[in-house]
């Protein structure tokens, strides 16, 4: 149903993550619910086609802005057919092996262009896509991660890994991350729409190398704790191995506030299934940073992903209620 006024909605994160929610925020954005979508994407992918690209054109990963836009299609013809070329990768035995047609796109319009923000918001043209996909800065990083255990001669020693790709796949329990440079130049587009959002969506995706590098880019960070808008926190299904190995929902939002202490939360969805024996402890914590907490079956039964109408669903709930 239509409301009244205008809801803007902002999501921030990165790869599958970010792709459900995009998914189901597009449905809201379908049926007017929201009426300005914009994607607010992690560029810090040292890895697969995304990496290569990075390294032999000193540009912004691209992987995770193309799957953004995916996301973004309709369901219409032009929306899928536009979608599944986007998502393409080249097989073979030759250079191009690994590569995406989305990624190669992007770049190349970059290098056309010379502006990122220009370039992307063409390719959104191209697609019709439903939303606007900006990078949460505007050059490329690495993430590093402090890590207690990783060595099994010294469990307790602390080692600092480099690389997003390094930090989603170490042993030992990261115990922190950062960014190098400390201090990205927030993507200007991306901290005016935070600022303007009535809704923000920070997760699900993997919690320390693509969802918590937003709150250590400054200029973000200030937006996020500056906003008059909303922020729903979308935690994850399950634990990552390796990233969050042992985590439960608790333990994700801890992460999150252990990085980002005066981050102010509106609601925190989780699905049924993850709760387990963890639900006390999550109902109380939540409370406890004045938020709401909202269960709700919003995976795809059986399996470890979100639903994407399940997830509309329940942000239309959130919506809804405010």
């Amino acid at each position: 149903m239509a409301r009244d006024t205008a809801q803007a909605a902002v999501a921030l994160g990165g790869g599958h993550g970010l792709f459900a929610t995009l998914s189901a925020l597009r449905r809201l954005h379908d049926d007017l619910t929201i009426d300005d979508l914009t994607a607010v994407v992690t560029v810090a992918d040292n890895g697969g086609s995304s990496g290569r690209l990075r390294g032999e054109f000193g540009v912004l990963p691209p992987g995770d802005l193309r799957m953004a836009l995916a996301a973004l299609c309709g369901d219409d013809e032009w929306g899928r057919t536009w979608a599944e070329v986007l998502q393409h990768r080249f097989a073979g035995q030759g250079e191009m092996n690994g590569h995406v047609v989305g990624n190669l796109l992007i770049v190349g319009l970059w290098e056309l262009m010379g502006e990122p923000v220009r370039a992307l918001d063409w390719v959104g043209r191209l697609l019709g896509a439903h939303g606007r996909v900006l990078p949460m800065a505007t050059t490329p990083m690495d993430i590093t991660a402090r890590v207690r255990g990783a060595e099994e001669t010294e469990p307790e020693a602390v080692t600092v890994v480099r690389g997003q790709v390094e930090v989603a796949t170490t042993a030992g329990r990261i115990e922190s991350v950062a960014l190098v440079p400390e201090d990205p130049q927030a993507c200007a587009e991306a901290v005016d729409a935070v600022l303007a959002a009535e809704w923000v969506v920070l997760g699900p995706g993997s919690w320390f190398s693509s969802v918590i590098p937003h709150l250590m880019v400054p200029g973000l960070r200030r937006a996020l704790a500056d906003t008059a808008g909303r922020l729903v926190v979308v935690l994850n299904l399950e634990a990552q191995a390796g990233e969050t190995t042992g985590f439960g929902p608790a333990d994700h939002l801890a992460a999150l506030f252990e990085h980002a202490p005066d981050l102010t939360v509106h609601a925190v969805l989780v699905d049924t299934s993850a709760l387990a024996d963890d639900h006390e402890r999550l109902a109380k914590d939540v409370a406890g940073r004045g938020a709401r907490l909202v269960v709700a079956d919003i995976a795809v039964p059986g399996e470890p992903r979100h639903d994407p109408d399940r997830l509309a669903e329940a942000f239309r709930q959130i919506v809804d209620e405010a």
